[in-house]
């Protein structure tokens, strides 16, 4: 854990208790005299660095020692535009995408996704915070939907796509937007409806699930 959000981050003292503490103290073991790094959400780009003052039986004191401005994020920034598929799914790789530094996720609803899946908005973000603690990213990731491939490809035209094809995606790929394909793929309709965006593949005779490909473009273009 590279820092801890607290909503008291900022002042001279910081009391934490409940969960956090119970995490600090009992998990981490931390001990007085330990100095540990909290970040207020509401100025998440600002370090305070905090001493570990007292430990009481269900509260945690810490005096405040420095305060700066400490920005990590991502070199370049990537546009994910994902066709819905199941929650859990998302989940198992959100954390990862994350810490690749992903930028957005545009949810799209695609002629194959399953329409009662819906996004947990709510649930993305606290596996994100939890992420950024752990990784020390100072921005959080952005979500949205998207009714359909034609609004998602209008409000974005430069969208490449991943899907079958002879091109493949290189190291030094410039891309700030990429579509994904749910489980199956587009519908001939929708590959009809994007023979004119930019096709890619990896380079990998193995079929990915939707997951697993939005984890590996992410990661080949972003690390």
């Amino acid at each position: 854990m590279l820092y801890l959000f607290n909503a008291e981050a900022g002042k001279d003292s910081l009391h934490v208790k409940n969960e956090d503490f119970k995490y600090l103290i009992k998990v981490r073991r931390h001990k007085v005299g330990d100095e540990l790094g909290f970040r207020n959400k509401e100025d998440i780009e600002r370090l305070h660095i905090y001493r570990l003052q007292k430990i009481e039986p269900r509260t945690a004191v810490f005096e405040r020692i420095s305060s700066e401005i400490l920005r990590v994020k991502a070199e370049k920034e990537l546009h994910i535009g994902w066709c819905v598929i199941d929650n859990r799914s998302v989940e198992k790789v959100l954390a990862s995408l994350n810490e690749t530094g992903v930028k957005k996720i545009t949810f799209i609803y695609c002629e194959r996704s399953q329409k009662n899946f819906k996004p947990d908005f709510k649930r993305f973000e606290r596996i994100l915070q939890a992420s950024n603690q752990q990784c020390g990213r100072t921005e959080f990731m952005e979500f949205a939907t998207c009714k359909g491939l034609e609004t998602f490809i209008k409000e974005n035209p430069d969208t490449k796509v991943f899907d079958f094809t002879d091109k493949k995606l290189e190291c030094e790929s410039d891309f700030t937007t990429v579509l994904i394909g749910c489980e199956g793929g587009f519908s001939a309709k929708e590959k009809e409806f994007l023979k004119n965006q930019e096709v890619f593949r990896l380079d990998t005779p193995m079929i990915l699930r939707s997951e697993s490909a939005v984890l590996a473009v992410a990661s080949k273009i972003l690390l």
